[in-house]
């Protein structure tokens, strides 16, 4: 396996961005089910339901597909075939991972306007949650040295001692390719959550400059019940266009989801593009509470994967399923919109943008 390649400078130095999630893909990036604790009880299902993604997404573009190993591998392969995957369309690792949640431990891809793709490795550690991540922390390396990319890895500088890598989850942000990103207070700026430390709102913007290429940071506040993450944005509000953005609302005021969710529109409302003009906010209705073992899940449709010709949208056995969906069906009108039943996914806490992360193509984006 050859090494990275050495960079010198930010990528926002040398030109670099992250592109918005619908520009093109050269792959997705998955990784095998293996860790039954993550669906305690209810695990038997999601290697069925990860076929049956790797299938739909296989028509459109590569999936790169971590397994644990030779034997793993070989039980996937079998799955795929029968659910008529084209395996053609499908590379696989044996790359160990500790889980399956490639959205935060994989890398943050950056692209040129050359059309250059580079990557960024931002410190994982497992929502500061769990003490089982080092597995998980090795993807983007392998990643780069795979590809042969540059890499970075962000740090900013602390008082009285060395830099810090800075630990970012690809759940906690989301670009619309053009300088702008959404995020939460409750994820990044957060104490409690033991993310970054001492580490000011100032300085967490200024490396989202330097090394996602990013302009403007549009802070909302906190995420959804039920969210182990702690306020992934990838759960309430989604870029769906350069100037649109499509966001969780909850009408019950009963819910504890109403409060947060109506704070997080009225921010939206509230902000402007670059050149001052507002953007275009789409409200997204909110399944009914999905409940497992008494415990809340973070259901949401605003937890979908946009990829080549297609959006894949999770759902909940629920009447608002189809309004989601007709809703991100006019979003997205060149692109198939499919939804996927994920009330067995969602026990594991994540659901379809969560489990995905994607590889853009090395093209500029005006191609």
């Amino acid at each position: 396996m050859s090494a990275s390649l050495p960079v010198h400078g930010t990528p926002r130095s040398l030109g670099y961005r992250m592109p918005a999630e619908w520009e093109p893909h050269e792959a997705t990036w998955l990784a095998w089910p293996h860790n039954r604790e993550d669906w305690p009880g209810k695990f038997h299902p999601i290697p069925w339901l990860y076929a049956e993604i790797v299938r739909l997404l296989a028509r459109h573009e590569t999936v790169r597909l971590l397994v644990q190993g030779e034997q793993e591998e070989k039980r996937a392969r079998g799955m795929l075939r029968r659910a008529g995957a084209n395996l053609d369309r499908v590379a696989f690792h044996r790359w160990p991972t500790n889980r399956v949640w490639t959205r935060d431990s994989g890398p943050l891809f950056v692209r040129n306007a050359a059309g250059q793709t580079g990557l960024t490795n931002w410190r994982f550690n497992a929502w500061a949650k769990y003490d089982n991540w080092k597995l998980d922390g090795q993807i983007p390396g392998r990643v780069a040295e795979l590809l042969r990319l540059p890499m970075w890895e962000p740090a900013v500088p602390m008082e009285g001692g060395d830099p810090r890598r800075l630990v970012l989850e690809g759940g906690s942000i989301d670009t619309n390719g053009r300088g702008a990103l959404l995020t939460t207070e409750e994820c990044l700026l957060s104490e409690v959550q033991q993310r970054n430390p001492g580490v000011s709102r100032e300085r967490l913007e200024q490396a989202l400059g330097d090394y996602l290429g990013i302009d403007q940071v549009i802070w909302l506040g906190c995420g959804i019940a039920g969210d182990d993450t702690h306020g992934h944005v990838d759960d309430i509000s989604r870029f769906a266009g350069p100037t649109t953005i499509v966001t969780a609302v909850e009408p019950d005021t009963r819910d504890p989801n109403h409060a947060p969710l109506a704070d997080n529109l009225a921010r939206l409302r509230a902000a402007r593009t670059l050149d001052g003009k507002r953007f275009e906010v789409i409200e997204l209705p909110m399944p009914r509470p999905v409940v497992f073992h008494g415990q809340r899940l973070p259901a949401s449709y605003a937890n979908f994967y946009i990829a080549n010709g297609l959006v894949l949208v999770p759902t909940f056995h629920d009447p608002n399923d189809r309004v989601a969906l007709e809703i991100l069906a006019g979003l997205f009108p060149d692109r198939e919109v499919i939804g996927i039943h994920a009330v067995d996914l969602v026990w594991g806490l994540g659901t379809l943008h969560c489990m995905t992360q994607q590889q853009p193509a090395a093209l500029p984006s005006e191609a």
